[in-house]
C-alpha cells in the first residue's frame, strides 16, 4: 500500500507535465490575463492537448493550434504575445474584450497569421509600423479601439491583405497614400477618426475595392475623381464630413454601386449627369449639402430603392421618368426648392413605402396611385401648395402610419374611411381648406395617438366615437367651425396631455368626470360658447400647466381646487364668473386672467373699470384725507428707512447682498424670503457645482434652491471651463416651458453667489431612488411612465427649441420625480444650444456627462451634438431595466452597457432584467430593453432620434401584451439576440 502511494505522488508532476509545448504557450498566456467570468476555465494544465479548450481549434491531422477565438470574453490585462509562438496559428480573434495595453512591436513573430481580430478593446497608443512583416494576413480589424497617431504609411507594402478595418479609434493626420497600393483591398473602413485631411487620389488604384466606408472621419476638400475607376465598389459612404465642391461625374461609371451615402457634408453643384450608367444603383442619399439645380431623369430610371435629397437647394419638377423605378420604396426629397406636380404615376409601379417631399413649392393633387401596392406607411407632403382634396382610395391604405399634410391648400372633405385608418398614429391636417366633420369612423383609428385638425373649416360635433382611442396623447382642432358639447365620452382619453380646442363653436359644459385626465398637461377651450360651472375636478389634474377657458360663457365661482395646480399659464378672462377669487391667484400679477368677469371685481384692485359715482366718491375721500396721508406716509417712511438699513446691514454681513433677482413664472416670493433658510439643516444635496437646499415659503410651499459660487463653484468652474453654469441655466431654462422639464421659478445673483430657485421635486432623483433601499417603489409601470416623461422632455429640447439643445450630462440623478413619480429632466449647466440638431457636431473644449452616460464618441473626438443625449439617456432606460449602476464593480472594467450586451450575447435575457419587478410585465420590459440597445449603438448613426425614441416608446405602451412579442426571449421588432454583436461593434 505504501509502495502504491508512493508511486502516485511521483507520478503527479509528470501528468502536469504531460501538456504539450502548444498548450504551455497558452497557459502561459492565461496567465497574464485577467478572467473574472472564467471564460477559460476549460484550459486545464492536466490535459495533454489543448484542442479540446475553450477558444481553441486544432488541424485534424497534425493536432496542431491553427486558430484561437476568445472574443466577447470579458478578458483584460496586456496582448499575450506568447500566442505568437504557436507555429501554425492562422487566426486569432480578441475582439470585444479588455486588452488595455499598446500593440507590441513583436506581434510580427506572428509569422503565419492570415487573419487579426482586435476590434473593441482598449488599445493605446500607435499602430506597429512592422505589422506588414505578416505578410499572409489577409483580414486586420483594429477598429473600436483608441489607437492614436497616424495610419503607417508602410501598410502599402501589404500585398494579400482583404480588409482594413481601422474605424472608430484616435487616429489623425493624413490617410496614406500608399494605402492605394494594396491592389488584393476589398474593403477599406477608416471611419470614426480624425483625420482633418483630404482624401488621396491613390485610392482609386484599388482595383478589387467593394466597400469604401469614411464616414465621419474629419476628411475636408473634394471628392477625388479618381474614385470613378473603382469598378467593383458595390458600397460607397463619405456621409459626415466636410467635404466641398461637387460631386464628380466619374462616380457615373461605378457600374457595380449598390448604395452611394454622401449626406451631411458641404457639397455643391448639380448631381451628375449620365447617372443612369450606375445599372445596380439602389440607395442613393445625398442629402444635408449645398446642392442645387434638378433631379437628372435619368436618375429616376434606376432600380432606386431609396432617394433621400433632402436639405439641399434643388429646384425643379420630379421628372416622370421617376415612376419606372419598380424598385423604388423610399423618396425623400424634403427642404428643396421643387415645384410642379407629383407625377400622376408615382407608387403605381413599385411598393412605395415612404414619401416625404416636405417644403418644397409643390403645388397639384395628390397622386391616386401612392398605395396602390398596399405598403405606403409615411405620407408626409407638408408646407407646400397641395390643392383639391385627398384621394378617396388613400381610405383604403391600411398601411399608413404616419400621415403628415399640413400648411397646404387642400380642400374638401376628408374621406370617411381616412379617418379609422388603423395602423396611423399621426394624422395632421392643419392649416389647410378642409370643410365636412369628423367621422365616426375614427373609431377604427386604434393607434392613433396625435390628431391634428386646427386651423381649418371643419364643422359639425365631435363624435362620440373619439372617446375609444385609449392612445389618444393629443387633440389640437383649434380654429375650425365644431359646434355642440364636447362629449362625454373623451373623459376615458386616459393618456391625453393636450387638449386645444380653441376658437370653435362649442356649447355646452366641460364634462364633470375629468379626474381621469392625468396626465393633461394643456386644456384651452377660449372663444367658444361653454356655459355652466368650471369642474372643480381641474384642480384634480396633477400635471396640468396650461389653462385657458377664456372668451365662453361660464359662471358660477372659481373652484378653489384651482390652487392645487402649479400653473405657467391660466386665462378664465371674459367670462361670468362671480364670487371670490381663490387666494394664491388673488394677486396683481392674475389681474389679466380675470378681466372681463363684473363678478370678481372686488378682489383684485383695478381689475374692473370704476362707475362715475364711485369716482366721485373716491376723489372726495381723497382730498378728506390727503393731509393725514402725508403725515402718515412720513411717519412711516422713516421708521422703513431704519428697518430697511438694518435689515440690509445684517444681510450685507451674513454675505448675500441682494443685487439682481428675476423671475421666470408668476411668484408669489421674494429673494428675501429664500435667503434667511440657506442654512446646513436645510441642505438636501451637493455636487460639484454647489449645494441644493429645501426651503420651506411663508405660504407653506416648497421650494429647492441651488447655491453656486465659493469653493464648490470654483471647483466646477475648473472642471468646465468653458461654460458658466449659473448661465447655461438661466439661458436655457428660463425659456423653457414643458412638463417635463425642470421649472426654473427665478434666479439671483450677488456677487460672489448665484441662487437658482427650482421648483421642489419631492421624490428626488431617479438615480437616488432607484439604486437605494427604497427602489422597491419603483414598479415596472412607473419606471416605464419616468423613461416616456424624460424622452419627452428631451424630445422637446432636440426637436421643439429653436435652436436646438443638447443636454449634454443626461443621467437618472439627472431625472427628478415628483410627489406622483412624474419625472423632470433638470440640471442644465453643461447644456449646449447647437445650430440645428442633426447638422453635424460641434467641438467641446472638454468633456461634460458622467462616467458611465458618455457616449463613445464624445469621449474620442469632444464633438457633440444630439446622438450624445440619446446614448446617455439609453443607459439610463438599461437603468430602469436592469436595477443595475452604469458602473459597477461587479462588471470589472466594463460599464453597463457593454455588460448588458455580454449578457445577452450568451443568450441569458432573465438575467438582464431586474429580479425586483413583476415578471408577468417580462414582454413590455424586453421591448424597452431593446428601446435602450438602440439608443446605445456605438455608431450614432444607428441611435434614433429622441422624437423617434418616444414613439418607439408610446408604441410600447399602446399595445397589448400578446404583441409585444413574437415570441418568448425575442426582444422586440427593433433588437434581436442575433444582433448584440453587431450592435456593440463600431464596425466588423
Amino acid at each position: 500500500m505504501l509502495v502504491f502511494i508512493l508511486l502516485v505522488v511521483l507520478l503527479q508532476p509528470l501528468n502536469t507535465l504531460s501538456l504539450n509545448q502548444e498548450g504551455r504557450f497558452l497557459q502561459q498566456a492565461k496567465l497574464g490575463l485577467s478572467d473574472p467570468t472564467e471564460s477559460l476555465s476549460s484550459w486545464d494544465p492536466r490535459d495533454d492537448t489543448p484542442c479540446n479548450w475553450q477558444g481553441i481549434t486544432c488541424d485534424s491531422v497534425t493536432h496542431r493550434v491553427t486558430s484561437l477565438d476568445l472574443s466577447n470574453s470579458q478578458l483584460a490585462g496586456p496582448f499575450p504575445i506568447s500566442l505568437c509562438r504557436l507555429p501554425s496559428l492562422s487566426s486569432l480573434s480578441l475582439s470585444n474584450n479588455n486588452i488595455n495595453s499598446s500593440l507590441p512591436n513583436d506581434i510580427s513573430t506572428c509569422q503565419n497569421l492570415t487573419e487579426l481580430y482586435l476590434s473593441d478593446n482598449l488599445f493605446v497608443g500607435p499602430i506597429p509600423d512592422n505589422l506588414t512583416q505578416l505578410s499572409n494576413l489577409r483580414v486586420l480589424n483594429l477598429a473600436g479601439n483608441n489607437f492614436s497617431g497616424n495610419i503607417p504609411a508602410s501598410f502599402g507594402a501589404f500585398r494579400r491583405l482583404e480588409t482594413l478595418t481601422l474605424s472608430g479609434n484616435l487616429l489623425g493626420g493624413e490617410i496614406p497614400p500608399s494605402l492605394g497600393n494594396i491592389s488584393s483591398l476589398k474593403k477599406l473602413e477608416l471611419g470614426y477618426n480624425t483625420f482633418s485631411t483630404h482624401m488621396p487620389n491613390q485610392l482609386g488604384n484599388l482595383s478589387n475595392l467593394e466597400d469604401l466606408w469614411l464616414s465621419n472621419a474629419d476628411l475636408v476638400g473634394p471628392i477625388p475623381a479618381s474614385l470613378g475607376l473603382l469598378g467593383r465598389l458595390v458600397n460607397l459612404d463619405l456621409s459626415l464630413n466636410g467635404l466641398t465642391g461637387p460631386i464628380p461625374g466619374s462616380l457615373t461609371e461605378l457600374d457595380s454601386v449598390v448604395q452611394i451615402e454622401l449626406y451631411n457634408n458641404s457639397l455643391s453643384g448639380e448631381l451628375p449627369s449620365n447617372m443612369s450608367r450606375m445599372t445596380n444603383l439602389r440607395r442613393f442619399d445625398a442629402s444635408m449639402n449645398e446642392l442645387s439645380g434638378t433631379i437628372p431623369t435619368e436618375l429616376c430610371g434606376l432600380p432606386l430603392e431609396s432617394l433621400n435629397l433632402f436639405e439641399n437647394r434643388l429646384q425643379g419638377t420630379i421628372p416622370e421618368a421617376i415612376t419606372r423605378s419598380p424598385n423604388l420604396y423610399e423618396l425623400k426629397l424634403f427642404n428643396n426648392k421643387l415645384s410642379g406636380e407629383i407625377p400622376s404615376e408615382l407608387g403605381k409601379n413599385s411598393g412605395l413605402q415612404w414619401l416625404d417631399l416636405s417644403y418644397n413649392e409643390f403645388k397639384g393633387e395628390i397622386p391616386k396611385g401612392l398605395c396602390e401596392k398596399g405598403k405606403l406607411e409615411d405620407l408626409i407632403l407638408i408646407y407646400n401648395s397641395f390643392s383639391g382634396s385627398i384621394p378617396e382610395n388613400l381610405g383604403d391604405c391600411q398601411s399608413l402610419s404616419r400621415v403628415r399634410l399640413r400648411d397646404n391648400k387642400l380642400s374638401g372633405s376628408v374621406p370617411e374611411k381616412f379617418w379609422g385608418l388603423p395602423h396611423v398614429y399621426l394624422l395632421e391636417l392643419s392649416d389647410n381648406l378642409f370643410t365636412g366633420g369628423i367621422s365616426p369612423m375614427i373609431s377604427g383609428a386604434h393607434n392613433l395617438s396625435i390628431l391634428l385638425i386646427s386651423k381649418n373649416q371643419f364643422n359639425g360635433s365631435i363624435p362620440d366615437e373619439i372617446g375609444t382611442l385609449s392612445n389618444l396623447l393629443e387633440f389640437s382642432g383649434n380654429g375650425n367651425e365644431l359646434g355642440g358639447s364636447i362629449p362625454e365620452t373623451m373623459v376615458n382619453l386616459r393618456q391625453l396631455n393636450k387638449l386645444d380646442l380653441s376658437h370653435n363653436e362649442l356649447s355646452g359644459g366641460i364634462p364633470l368626470r375629468i379626474q381621469g385626465w392625468q396626465n393633461l398637461n394643456e386644456l384651452s377651450l377660449a372663444n367658444n360658447s361653454l356655459s355652466g360651472d368650471i369642474p372643480d375636478a381641474i384642480g384634480s389634474l396633477p400635471v396640468l400647466n396650461y389653462l385657458d377657458l377664456s372668451t365662453n360663457y361660464f359662471s358660477g365661482e372659481i373652484p378653489i381646487e384651482l390652487q392645487n395646480l402649479k400653473l405657467n399659464l391660466l386665462n378664465l378672462s371674459n367670462n361670468k364668473l362671480s364670487g371670490e377669487i381663490p387666494p394664491l391667484y388673488a394677486k396683481e400679477i392674475y389681474r389679466k386672467s380675470f378681466m372681463g368677469n363684473p363678478g370678481l371685481c372686488g378682489d383684485i384692485p383695478g381689475l374692473c373699470p370704476e362707475t362715475g359715482q364711485s369716482k366721485h366718491q373716491g376723489h372726495l375721500w381723497i382730498i378728506g384725507s390727503i393731509f393725514i396721508f402725508a403725515g402718515v406716509v412720513f411717519v412711516v417712511g422713516v421708521a422703513w428707512f431704519y428697518f430697511a438699513y438694518q435689515n440690509f446691514d445684517k444681510k450685507t454681513k451674513k454675505g448675500i447682498a441682494i443685487s439682481k433677482w428675476r423671475s421666470f413664472h408668476k411668484i408669489g416670493f421674494s429673494e428675501y424670503d429664500i435667503v434667511d433658510c440657506l442654512k446646513e439643516e436645510n441642505v438636501i444635496g451637493s455636487g460639484a457645482s454647489g449645494k441644493v437646499y429645501k426651503v420651506v415659503l411663508g405660504n407653506g410651499e416648497l421650494v429647492a434652491v441651488k447655491k453656486l459660487g465659493g469653493d464648490t463653484g470654483k471647483d466646477y468652474a475648473s472642471v468646465h471651463p468653458d461654460r458658466d453654469e449659473f448661465e447655461a441655466e438661466v439661458e436655457t431654462l428660463g425659456k423653457i416651458r414643458h412638463k417635463n422639464i425642470v421649472r426654473l421659478w427665478s434666479c439671483c445673483k450677488t456677487g460672489d453667489c448665484k441662487l437658482l430657485v427650482y421648483e421642489y421635486m419631492p421624490n428626488g432623483s431617479l438615480g437616488d431612488l432607484l439604486h437605494s433601499s427604497k427602489g422597491g417603489l419603483l414598479d415596472w409601470p412607473t419606471r416605464y411612465k419616468i423613461a416616456l416623461d424624460a424622452a419627452e422632455g428631451l424630445s422637446y429640447l432636440h426637436h421643439d427649441c429653436v435652436p436646438a439643445i443638447v443636454h449634454r450630462d443626461v443621467k437618472s440623478n439627472n431625472i427628478l420625480l415628483d410627489g406622483e413619480f412624474n419625472a423632470r429632466v433638470a440640471d442644465f449647466g453643461v447644456a449646449k444650444i447647437v445650430q440645428g440638431a442633426g447638422k453635424g457636431a460641434e467641438s467641446m473644449s472638454v468633456i461634460a456627462g458622467s462616467c458611465g452616460y458618455i457616449a463613445p464618441e464624445y469621449a474620442y473626438t469632444l464633438r457633440v451634438n444630439e446622438k450624445s443625449d440619446i446614448y446617455s439617456f439609453g443607459v439610463v432606460i438599461l437603468e430602469l431595466v436592469t436595477g443595475r449602476l452604469p458602473v459597477d464593480p461587479e462588471f470589472g472594467e466594463k460599464d453597463l452597457v457593454k455588460w448588458v450586451y455580454s449578457t445577452l450575447d450568451q443568450k441569458d435575457i432573465d438575467h438582464v432584467i431586474d429580479p425586483k419587478l413583476d415578471s408577468s410585465y417580462k414582454d413590455v420590459i424586453y421591448r424597452v430593453l431593446g428601446i435602450g440597445l438602440l439608443c446605445t449603438s456605438a455608431l450614432p448613426i444607428n441611435r434614433p432620434s429622441m422624437r423617434k425614441v418616444v414613439i418607439l416608446l408610446q408604441e410600447v405602451g399602446a399595445e397589448n401584451k400578446s404583441n409585444s412579442v413574437k415570441k418568448d426571449g425575442e426582444l422586440s421588432p427593433y433588437f434581436h439576440e442575433d444582433d448584440a454583436s453587431s450592435q456593440r461593434s463600431v464596425m466588423e
